[in-house]
């Protein structure tokens, strides 16, 4: 090894480094204000650390507005909230132009006034309340990372960062978001209701006069090199195999799927879904200080990648099969490999 590639690992040696201690700085901030939810957390931070997008579901209640808004907080990001409701058009996220008088020559000129899109981290709250031309809108801003307004191309900031929650249980006046869009969500994130002792504990910070003050302990700069170091991650061809094989296994056209799938799923995840699960396990390995992935963080993350991926039909419906329930059955179908 010469000087040169010497110098290249001490670097990436020093950027590993850095992003375990900033993981742990931004839960121990998290933990402040935020109790249990560990697994949420977890995800939230891989999805950051590999530039994909979350879903959040859960009931009214849960924190998902305030555990984003408290991680815009720590980080040194710029932070939009973006409401949505049935009457918010794509113009109002996106930007809009407005003629403008130059004071100095008269002449009118048309002016871009940039929408909530140009920031760092999105927070797009009940995005199932807005018609499918605003969630369109917003969608493809996270897949091109730019906007077009009045024939203009705009490119949005780095690291761009969308966290876009939906309710499960108000149905009435939403727009459900369609598979295809889904499919732009790296994890679908489910929070769920506290153990009780972590409930006691937030019901007594929440009543007092306590006041969290939050230290910004990661930058853009640095997301955008934990995003370059995390595809360095080594990955076995064995467990890369069993990735696409536990995805693969849950496309009921395939011959090989199991019965179960062809009982009760209509659709199956796609290739992006194999591609997530790969990347979303490197972060992982990473964030728990280990240079290669394993079998274990194909596993834990098979849950948020591929639960609205997964399209149920009638009979799973009639017999109350969950997406969830059909990931389960599918982690203990797949063999994986020898060794592991």
């Amino acid at each position: 090894m010469n000087e040169m590639e010497m110098q290249e690992k001490q670097k990436e040696d020093e950027l590993i480094a850095k992003l375990i201690k900033g993981r742990d700085l931004i839960i121990s901030e998290l933990r402040k204000i935020i109790v249990g939810q560990d697994d949420v957390i977890d995800e939230v931070l891989i999805a950051l650390f590999t530039g994909g997008h979350c879903l959040i579901t859960g009931v009214p209640g849960l924190a998902k507005t305030l555990l984003i808004r408290t991680l815009s907080q720590i980080l040194d990001l710029k932070f939009k909230r973006i409401q949505f409701t049935p009457d918010l058009m794509p113009a109002d996220i996106t930007g809009i132009d407005v003629i403008e008088e130059d004071r100095t020559s008269g002449k009118r000129i048309m002016k871009f006034i940039p929408g909530p899109l140009f920031a760092n981290i999105i927070l797009a709250d009940e995005i199932n309340r807005t018609p499918p031309k605003t969630q369109a809108a917003l969608l493809e801003a996270m897949q091109e990372h730019r906007i077009t307004a009045g024939g203009q191309t705009y490119t949005l900031d780095e690291p761009f960062f969308v966290l876009a929650t939906q309710n499960p249980i108000e149905l009435e006046g939403t727009y459900p978001l369609p598979e295809a869009q889904l499919d732009r969500f790296m994890f679908n994130i489910v929070m769920d209701y506290l153990p009780e002792d972590d409930e006691v504990a937030v019901v007594t910070n929440t009543t007092s006069n306590y006041r969290a003050e939050f230290e910004r302990v990661v930058s853009g700069e640095d997301i955008l090199e934990f995003q370059k170091i995390i595809r360095n991650v080594a990955v076995a061809e064995d467990v890369a195999r069993y990735a696409v094989r536990l995805v693969a296994g849950s496309r009921a056209s395939k011959p090989a799927a199991p019965d179960f799938i062809k009982k009760w799923v209509n659709w199956g995840a796609g290739l992006r879904a194999s591609q997530y699960l790969i990347l979303g396990s490197k972060a992982r390995a990473l964030m728990h200080g280990r240079f290669n992935v394993s079998i274990a963080d194909i596993q834990a993350l098979a849950r948020p990648v591929l639960r609205h991926r997964i399209l149920t039909n009638f009979y799973a419906e009639s017999e109350k099969i969950r997406s969830e329930d059909i990931i389960k059955m599918l982690l203990e179908t797949i063999e994986k490999p020898k060794g592991f």
